[in-house]
């Protein structure tokens, strides 16, 4: 399909209030997602304390393209893609490990630097008056168009050229920052394994769900409903303090005005967060001596401001979202138009109180786990809406709540917490990087 034909199709398929059921269902959008759409954004790869010594690497992927990140012997990380030059072989299948000082290939033993430069083939004499030094073999493993390391957070983009960093981010980056403010040294750790499973539904309906403000209180009822009124009806002393789970699982049962009043702030390029004013994380207890290190770290004033900014999800376009008060990261990887693979990520604060991970912890249980309640409810109607939309009585998808004649997504906007505008701006952006990211 050539560009044209591409702006054409696209064309058919987002509307200012609606789009069509094809942007979930399609296998021909799905290639082109891979092909166009994930190439050309910027993409969380990982955090560079997945990787603390010389040779750590991770696995990842953008879009359906293998990738490695690695520290190289400098301490800096790099971003290859996980394929040998010479046949095209993956060179590593693990999740995470240790590679030395060089990368070697399985199949036929030619070697690496970790920064990807080819180090060495076996019996090279072979390609002598070859030519091989004037093809893509010799440079050795690709590296990405682009990376950044912000803070920790790996991002990188596959496409040579196009949009930079700072351009796609813009003040959104602002999320990122406060999650890593409240350590009282501002730096983040990974805490552990995500949590990992298969959604069978299209990716798109997980980004579009975490600022989706109307459904807590409705797909929730069963399990964070059922709990509250268990704890409501408890036999227990006055004064009884809350637990820690009941503080996690109870604001999901706020009523439509508390979602309203809590706003919804979007920047360009499809990035956009829940909790302007205050969230279900507004609330939780006070964790002894952790207010007291932040403000040795900060000042009283200073410290205030990160603490004081509760935001809900901070949605990053295309596929992950973060959660800064409750040091959360959920990577939404798509691996086919209905099948979607999540992972939930925790971060210790460093040089804060353990008590805050463990509560980091068990949210991530609790809500986003595979045996958890509250993550299955949403779950449910995923696949349910992924089912739904094969029915041909209607083509259409609705997002229109609070929708306002000439939206201009370039600009930032803080609206009520209930509007759909967060979906129109992500279908905004998936729209212009499907064909290249030029405004």
């Amino acid at each position: 399909m050539s560009d044209p034909d591409l702006k054409t199709r696209l064309d058919h398929l987002i509307r200012p209030q609606q789009v069509h059921r094809d942007v979930y269902t399609s296998p021909e959008i799905y290639r082109l997602e891979m092909k166009h759409l994930f190439p050309n954004c910027w993409v969380y790869i990982g955090h560079d304390s997945q990787t603390p010594n010389k040779g750590d690497y991770i696995t990842a992927q953008i879009g359906d393209q293998p990738l490695i990140m690695v520290r190289h012997n400098d301490d800096e990380i790099h971003v290859l893609y996980n394929r040998c030059p010479h046949k095209g072989t993956k060179i590593v299948i693990d999740r995470a490990g240790n590679t030395g000082k060089f990368f070697r290939c399985p199949y036929h033993a030619w070697s690496f630097k970790t920064n990807g430069c080819l180090l060495a083939i076996p019996l090279k004499k072979g390609y002598e008056n070859t030519g091989l030094e004037d093809t893509e073999a010799a440079h050795g493993m690709a590296p990405v168009g682009a990376m950044k390391n912000y803070r920790g957070f790996v991002f990188a983009r596959l496409a040579p050229e196009g949009i930079g960093f700072d351009e796609f981010f813009g003040d959104s980056l602002s999320s990122l920052d406060n999650m890593v403010d409240r350590s009282p040294v501002g730096r983040l750790n990974v805490a552990g394994a995500p949590l990992r499973f298969m959604h069978n539904c299209n990716w798109k309906m997980l980004v579009e769900n975490q600022t989706d403000t109307c459904h807590p209180m409705v797909a929730h009822e069963s399990s964070a409903g059922t709990a509250v009124k268990i704890w409501e009806e408890m036999d227990k002393p006055e004064g009884t303090p809350t637990p820690p789970a009941m503080e996690i699982i109870a604001p999901f049962m706020s009523p439509y005005e508390f979602f309203e009043n809590m706003g919804i702030r979007t920047w360009p390029n499809g990035h956009g967060h829940t909790g302007v004013h205050h969230s279900i994380h507004s609330d939780y207890s006070a964790v002894p001596g952790y207010v007291e290190a932040m403000n040795e770290a900060y000042g009283p004033e200073r410290a205030q401001q990160i603490l004081g900014e509760n935001r809900h999800n901070t949605v990053y376009f295309p596929n992950i979202m973060i959660k800064g008060p409750i040091q959360q990261l959920r990577n939404f990887i798509a691996l086919g138009p209905d099948k979607t693979l999540v992972e939930s990520w925790i971060f210790r604060l460093e040089g804060a109180p353990e008590e805050l991970t463990a509560r980091t912890a068990m949210y991530n249980r609790m809500i986003n786990a595979p045996t958890s309640m509250v993550g299955h409810d949403d779950l449910e109607m995923y696949e349910r809406a992924q089912e739904g939309l094969m029915a041909d009585g209607l083509e259409w998808v609705n997002i229109q709540r609070l929708y306002e004649e000439d939206e201009d997504f370039t600009k930032e906007a803080v609206l009520n917490g209930t509007t759909e505008r967060q979906m129109r701006n992500q279908f905004d952006a998936w729209k212009r990087f499907m064909l290249g990211g030029a405004a």
